[in-house]
Order: C-alpha cells, then structure tokens, then sequence
C-alpha cells in the first residue's frame, strides 16, 4: 500500500511539474521579426514548452520582392527553397515529442509541409497568419510588374488557409477581411493582439528628462504608405511658426525621399532626420520624447492594423497621436491614446497643439497607456491567453 501510494505522489509530483503544453514553433519564419520573437516570448512566460523548428528561406525584404517580381524563375532560387526545406524536415525528425504544431509568421507555404507533419504525428495544426502576403503585395503595386506571381501567392494563401485547425489573427478588423477574401469561417480564428516586446519597450528611469528644450514630437518607423508619413511632413509644414515643437523622424524606407524633399522644399528647420540608430539610443529617444506618432496611411494594412510602435510606445508609458480606424477604436479603449483624421493634416497639428498646451492631459494619457498596455497586451498577457487558447484546443 506504500509504495502504491508513493507511486501515486510521483506520478502527481510529476503531472505538476510538467508543462501542459509543448509546442513545436514551425518554418521558415522571421526569427527576428517582432511578431514572432513577442509570440515565442508570450508562450514562454505562460510555462510553454517550447521548441524552434526553423529554417532560413528569406534573406530580408528586398530578397522577397525580387523574387515575386522575377526571381522565381531562377533555378538558383529554387535550390535554395530545397535546400531550406531539406534542413526543415531534418531538424523536424530531431524535435521529439511536442503537442501542438505552431506556424510562424509568414507561413503562407510552410504550412503544407506543416499539415503533412501534423498529420502523421496526430496533432493540431496552429498558424500564427498574422498578415496576407497577397495584400503586402498588392499594396507595393507588384500586381502592375509581376501579375502571374501575385495570382499564384493568392492562390497558395487561399489553400494554406484551409489547413490548419487554427488560424491566430491579430484584430478582427484583419480577421475580417480574411473571412471576406477567401471565404473563411469566423470560428476558425482566434485573436491575439500585437502587443509590444516589454523586456526591451519599458520606461528608462535614468533617461533624459522632458522639463527643458522643445516640446519633441517623434516617429520611428519604416517610410512606407502604410505610414502615412507624408501628412506627419504636412503637419509640421503647418506648425512651423511654433518654435518650441521639433519633429524628430527615425528610420528609413522608400517614402522618406520624398519626404526629405517636401522638407528641402519649404524650409522645415522644425524636422530632424534620423537613420536608424542603436537600440538603446531609439529608447532613450522614445523616453525623452513629449509625444510619440503612430500611423496615418490610408491603406488596408494600415487600417485593419494596431501597428507595433503604438503598442511599443504605450509600454513606455507615452501619450501617443495615430490615425483613427476601426481597428484603433476596437483594440484600446477610450483614453489609451490621440486619434486624428487620416485625412488632413491640420488635424494632427491640432491634436500635436492639444497636448502640447495641455500637460495634465499628457500625463493622463501616459498614465491610462501603460495601465492599458500591461492589463491587455504585454508579454504575460498574451501569454495568458494563448495557453488558453492551446489548451482549448487539445481538449
């Protein structure tokens, strides 16, 4: 009877300490990319066990849209794929027991080889979707160079979505548009917000202080139309009498020439370009900033997205101005932070006006961005709730 109860108490002891959910993080995902490194962060502190199973398929941006333009028709590209996918299976066979089969972003043909792996080892199959590559594509005009490529990318985002048990989605706004692109059923997604990296984006309690110097408006981000750079460069054409309001802009991307020639163009003293710089210099900038901007495109992307850097700057406790959506309105409740027409310029300045003559508004909004952010959507909360949401599924 002892021991018999001994045995009992292990196997209880054991059932304890051992994880409920293993999951085997699958593809040929960005491994530095902020979704999945939040995403495999998130499951990590919900006491996940978690596996990589990864391989390098993409080089960076440019790699991709070459390749959608013309390079597909390499026979080198098509080496490198099998080569990529060669190191993929191998490390698979070498993974060892897991629950539940995760797709990293982007996934949009990994998730095939995915589904056969699922299938031979009787588990679920997860795709963290996240965005349509289809879209991204669509929005960089590469219908207009390579229209045959952009068709196939449909045609193989439509299929890959079939696939899984799961598909994970970061607002119903996206969701949405999947369900209207391709047919697909509401209760086949699960929604996860972006949320932000918060062992990085936390406030820096020796950073410069904000009492003295400009009121500092800043941005950092890629130059693209998604972020509606060119109404941030209007709006400080508009505030250019106020002496006492600089606009810091950070980054890179193909918007930013025009943007520097808008700037060159009508005398913008008030704008200071920046290159990308180090990751603690971009944080004490954050910190020391008396505002920070979101987005203001008026593509689909922009509009069905809570981009990163908001929920970034909210984890740092910033009172933050970005365009008004739908997306922006459902994800974070009233107070979060500032919205102004995507539409004029004037509107930002005024809302950039608003907060600079209004320092109790400021702190208010600062205040009620970081109680938002680590209730919703920091790291431990997201991770909260994707364990349910895997542990609903093995049920």
């Amino acid at each position: 009877m002892i021991g018999g109860n001994e045995n009992r108490l292990l196997r209880y002891y054991n059932q304890e300490r051992d994880p409920a959910v293993r999951v085997c993080y699958f593809g040929t995902y960005r491994k530095e990319y902020s979704r999945n490194k939040i995403m495999m962060a998130a499951l990590e502190s919900a006491e996940v066990q978690l596996t990589q199973c990864h391989a390098t398929l993409w080089r960076g941006i440019q790699d991709r849209v070459e390749t959608t333009q013309s390079g597909w028709k390499k026979p080198a590209f098509w080496w490198r794929v099998m080569k990529t996918y060669a190191k993929l299976i191998w490390r698979f066979l070498k993974i060892g027991k897991f629950d539940i089969l995760m797709v990293g972003y982007p996934g949009q043909f990994d998730v095939f080889l995915g589904k056969l792996f699922a299938f031979l080892t009787g588990k679920p199959l997860v795709w963290d979707v996240f965005m349509s590559i289809y879209l991204v594509a669509k929005e960089r005009q590469l219908h207009q160079k390579s229209p045959f490529s952009v068709r196939m990318i449909r045609w193989f985002e439509k299929n890959a979505l079939k696939l899984p048990n799961l598909l994970i989605q970061d607002t119903a706004e996206y969701m949405a548009w999947f369900e209207k692109e391709y047919g697909l059923s509401p209760e086949r997604f699960k929604l996860i917000p972006t949320g932000a990296d918060d062992r990085i984006f936390t406030p820096l309690e020796d950073s410069p202080g904000q009492e003295d110097g400009p009121f500092t408006v800043l941005y950092y981000g890629t130059f693209i139309p998604n972020h509606g750079v060119m109404k941030i460069a209007r709006a400080a054409q508009i505030l250019s009498d106020q002496k006492d309001i600089r606009f810091e802009m950070i980054g890179d991307g193909p918007d930013k020439a025009p943007f520097e020639a808008y700037v060159a163009e009508n005398r913008l003293s008030n704008v200071a370009m920046l290159d990308w710089m180090p990751q603690e210099d971009l944080l004490a900038r954050i910190t020391a900033a008396d505002v920070c901007l979101g987005a203001f495109g008026h593509t689909p992307q922009s509009l069905m997205t809570v981009q990163n850097k908001i929920y970034e700057c909210l984890a740092m406790g910033k009172p933050v101005i970005t365009g008004q959506s739908a997306a922006v309105a459902a994800s974070l409740p009233e107070g979060t932070l500032l919205t102004c027409s995507r539409e004029d310029p004037q509107n930002l300045a005024d809302a950039i006006l608003k907060l600079k003559n209004k320092p109790a508004l400021r702190r208010r909004l600062a205040d009620k961005a970081a109680a938002v952010y680590h209730q919703n959507f920091s790291i431990r909360s997201l991770g909260r709730q994707l364990r349910t949401t895997l542990e609903d599924l093995i049920k």
